[in-house]
């Protein structure tokens, strides 16, 4: 047992290396990945902005032309979800995530000369196959670099940028359309033809400074090298473990700070950690346990209910604006503020839920903010706690009222888009199941764009009423599904704590003596708990 003083000391020196540490991934990770996010989004919703400056009329819409175009977006973006999660290990992330950028950037670039609901077509559906695998791979990628409670505030800062999408969008596409007559092209080309522009240098820039994992990031020193694969093998021991002979020793929960006196950083193994990280290879069965997972199904289908709203809000809030009596640069320069509220949001919740270690139940408490409330317009009352967002936009008999919805509706949104993204990187071990349920989370969360396109129709303006029920059914629906994970997460944990899976590792033994698997034991382990 080593004395008071030496322990002090120990605790003292690996709090500023986990500093240091931390501080070297944020500044060196974070900001790259927030940036291709950020053009992704961008590329993705200034079809929005595009269409209420001429895209319409220019290429000759008709009817549900736009709507359809848009739909088939999300066939493509859906379908090469799986695919590209389970390939990035094999590619490298660095390598596949900026192809992925420099891909949809080179289409969006192309979507400037399109002169027809044929060309529209042909490029969304591209666009999709080019953008799928952006999203799951980026988390897949932070959940090899950041430990399980340290993850949801490094996810909010890229969602945070898609915040500042919406805002950032509106802006540019204000600036740009003055374009209008440039080299004999409509505003809304040099739309697409410069964003397009700066995803492809965004890609490259992401290619240039990415580490492809702990082991190769340049910007750390060899003793905060091997902190950080310490610290992260330790987080993620159980998960990690292919030895079964090892199981019965691993401590409950690595990343609790009271287990007792901490052996100094660097008298701690670094090559097992490397090791692991090299030898897990692609096996079916991982896929297939990924496919069964419960909670990815329990999440993916409430984040295909928060999608709705979400992807309908970006998509159309600009023809929203329009449908209130703005127009032109006024109408791009009026959805700008309702996105300042949810980055901080975004940003305020992450940190708590980092710092509980909860993640379902901050999308409880957040999710009645866009969909249930009181307000001054329907009782005298300004609360936001009960009754708000789109009940408000429903029962709204001003434009100044449904504009404040907006507000809400966004803030209620986005902080739980990272919290439902937190919640399977956290509670699957195993490279290949995290990569399979990462990726099929998104994959059902994002047929909820096919709703969403249809949901908000210009008939429908201003009121948009049919819309605004359709996003908060599937909002309530969301908030039901994440109820039941988390219960689902209590009863497993209880049944964990009182040994009731302990046969887990009988049943794991014998698939690792037959052959049958060379994965690790991942989130099988008896003594792994679920986070909330």
């Amino acid at each position: 047992m080593a004395s008071s003083p030496e322990v002090e000391h120990s605790q003292t020196r690996e709090a500023t290396l986990t500093k240091k540490v931390l501080w070297k991934f944020d500044s060196h990770i974070l900001p790259p990945l927030a940036l291709v996010w950020l053009a992704n989004f961008l590329d993705r919703s200034n079809a929005g902005n595009a269409r209420i400056v001429g895209l319409e009329s220019d290429i000759h819409l008709v009817g549900n032309q736009f709507n359809i175009a848009l739909t088939v977006f999300y066939a493509t973006y859906v379908a090469v979800e799986l695919p590209s999660n389970w390939i990035i290990k094999k590619v490298g992330p660095t390598r596949w995530l900026p192809f992925l950028v420099c891909a949809f950037g080179t289409v969006t670039t192309l979507s400037g000369l399109i002169q027809n609901f044929a060309g529209l077509t042909a490029i969304r559906v591209v666009l999709g196959m080019c953008e799928g695998g952006l999203l799951p791979g980026m988390v897949l990628y932070l959940s090899t670099i950041y430990r399980r409670h340290e993850l949801q505030l490094r996810i909010s800062v890229f969602y945070a940028a898609v915040s500042l999408s919406g805002a950032f969008g509106g802006l540019l596409a204000t600036a740009i359309i003055k374009m209008n007559g440039v080299g004999g092209l409509a505003g809304w080309r040099w739309i697409f033809i410069l964003e397009g522009l700066g995803s492809v240098i965004a890609g490259l820039i992401c290619a240039a400074v990415l580490p492809v994992n702990i082991e190769t990031a340049r910007f750390l020193t060899e003793e905060e090298r091997a902190f950080a694969l310490n610290r992260f093998y330790q987080s993620n021991v159980i998960m990690h473990t292919t030895e079964p002979t090892d199981l019965p020793d691993i401590p409950a929960d690595p990343e609790k700070t009271d287990q007792g006196d901490k052996a100094e950083p660097e008298k701690v193994q670094v090559t097992v950690a490397s090791a692991y990280q090299a030898e897990e290879h692609f096996e079916w069965r991982e896929v297939v346990r990924g496919l069964t997972e419960i909670q990815a199904w329990f999440t993916g289908l409430a984040f295909l209910g928060l999608n709705v709203g979400f992807y309908s809000f970006s998509l159309f809030l600009p023809t929203i604006v329009t449908g209130l009596g703005f127009e032109g640069a006024s109408a791009q320069l009026h959805t700008v503020p309702p996105y300042v509220p949810a980055v901080v949001l975004t940003i305020f919740v992450a940190f708590l839920s980092d710092k509980l270690r909860w993640r379902g139940p901050f999308i409880l408490i957040c999710l009645p903010v866009a969909m249930i409330g009181k307000c001054f317009q329907l009782t005298g009352w300004w609360c936001i706690d009960i009754f708000t967002g789109y009940i408000i936009a429903i029962a709204a008999k001003t434009n100044e009222a449904r504009y404040v919805a907006v507000f809400l509706i966004a803030a209620g949104i986005y902080p739980s888009a990272p919290c439902i993204l937190s919640i399977l990187p956290n509670n699957c071990g195993g490279h290949y199941k995290r990569a399979t349920v990462t990726a099929l989370q998104l994959a059902i969360a994002n047929t909820g764009g096919f709703i969403a396109t249809f949901a908000y129709t210009s008939d429908e303006a201003p009121k948009y009423i049919r819309g605004h029920s359709i996003a908060l059914a599937f909002t309530i629906f969301a908030w039901l599904l994440i109820a039941f994970n988390i219960t689902y997460c209590i009863y497993e944990n209880r049944a964990r704590r009182r040994g009731q899976r302990d046969d887990n590792i009988r049943q794991y033994r014998e698939l690792v003596q037959s052959d049958r698997t060379k994965a690790p034991i991942g989130d099988r382990h008896p003594h792994f708990l679920f986070t909330l």
